[in-house]
């Protein structure tokens, strides 16, 4: 057999088995999120005496629209025994005074605002939080971005996936209903492609998680070095969560989403962040150069090709049909993640959709383009070539 023949009958094979374990990871995400995201749970309630204490640490750094609702919904937690924890920089940032004025709201919530930081890395995120963190009176620790909000429930629900033997509870990444066509394109990508790669991910056993909001058992974390041991990295999320399952804690994900609410959103922020988020996956796991294959139009083509060559259908039609089904499984899934009827119609579906897979490849080819990682402090391309040199072979990848 000629070497062209060998490489065609390689490159079909290569089509066939990307069509079984895409539409694997498919049907994964779209039965994990019917069966296990927004359950209903028990009224049945622990005793206080058995309620398990947590200490929520909250970054904060500088104020957009939604920041004082956004912290006001921690403020009105439906839980006995927590602590809330805000943590800033500087003291003439704005967020500030958004603190003082909910402590001072809420006078009977257990809270504390640590000004300042302390500097014990490069991370601006630890040295944020650092002086919160070691004021942390209880034994579990709740680590949640600025841009988050919660129901009342959020923590009862995160606290009941904190078994015995779990170590970290971690919500799936959404985006809350807002107005606008660039809300409309966030919570298509975090209701699709997002969770179809997290939740595959976490299901066969590859620990997958995000920073965005995290409960963690503080003993583990200080056995690890405390927060001060993860200061060395940008990805901070990603070496925590590794510490823990190094100590043969496991993972479990809550029922309820971690539900992102930033009241700055556009969709040229949104690429930017996409771009931001594929450097630094580029960085840390080699194998994201394949990440193009794994959305729906470039593997359309691929599997499109590969019918043709073994079964002799129309390349074309296979495309055609194959990128509809793809568009059902999603509106699927998106409404599985949504747990309710969506904000915006189906016409609207269907437009942010073509965007968001018609943006696939751009955003990787731009991230490839320069690999150069800017975050709010700053260019911190030296910092992640160090990683990638030191942690490159590490099996999963956390981003914040």
């Amino acid at each position: 057999m000629a070497p062209l023949d060998v490489a065609l009958q390689g490159l079909s094979v290569f089509g066939l088995v990307l069509f079984a374990v895409l539409w694997l990871m498919h049907l994964m995400s779209i039965i994990y999120v019917r069966l296990h995201l927004h359950r209903k749970r028990s009224e049945v309630k622990q005793p206080f005496a058995q309620v398990l204490g947590v200490s929520l640490l909250k970054p904060l750094k500088g104020v957009d629209p939604n920041l004082i609702s956004n912290l006001e919904t921690f403020f009105t937690l439906d839980y006995p025994k927590y602590e809330i924890l805000l943590c800033v920089q500087d003291q003439d940032d704005p967020a500030v005074d958004v603190c003082k004025k909910l402590l001072g709201k809420y006078p009977n919530v257990d809270a504390g605002l640590f000004i300042g930081g302390k500097k014990v890395g490069i991370n601006p995120k630890i040295n944020n939080l650092m002086p919160g963190y070691e004021a942390a009176k209880y034994g579990l620790v709740w680590i949640c971005d600025s841009g988050i909000r919660v129901k009342p429930d959020t923590l009862t629900d995160l606290t009941n996936q904190m078994t015995e033997k779990v170590g970290l509870v971690h919500g799936l990444p959404y985006v809350a209903d807002r107005q606008g066509f660039a809300a409309t394109l966030e919570q298509v990508y975090f209701g699709t492609s997002h969770p179809r790669s997290y939740i595959s991910a976490n299901v066969t056993g590859i620990k997958c998680v995000t920073g965005m909001s995290c409960l963690m058992r503080k003993d583990v974390l200080d056995q690890a070095g405390g927060l001060v041991a993860f200061a060395q990295y940008i990805a901070e999320d990603y070496f925590m969560a590794k510490a823990i399952a190094d100590r043969g804690w496991k993972f479990s994900m809550a029922t309820q989403v971690a539900l992102q609410n930033s009241g700055s959103y556009s969709i040229g922020l949104f690429q930017s962040r996409m771009i931001r988020w594929t450097k630094l996956r580029i960085n840390m796991v080699p194998a994201t150069v394949l990440e193009p294959i794994s959305e729906c139009f470039l593997s359309s083509l691929i599997i499109g090709w590969a019918a043709h060559h073994v079964f002799r259908w129309d390349m074309m039609v296979f495309f055609m049909c194959h990128c509809l089904a793809w568009f059902i499984a999603d509106y699927i899934q998106l409404t599985g993640v949504q747990g309710g009827a969506l904000s915006f119609s189906k016409l609207d579906f269907a437009v942010a959709w073509f965007i968001r897979e018609s943006m696939s490849v751009q955003i990787f080819l731009s991230a490839l383009w320069d690999p150069t990682i800017s975050w709010r402090t700053g260019n911190q391309e030296q910092q992640q070539d160090f990683y990638f040199e030191i942690h490159g072979e590490s099996d999963a990848l956390l981003i914040s």
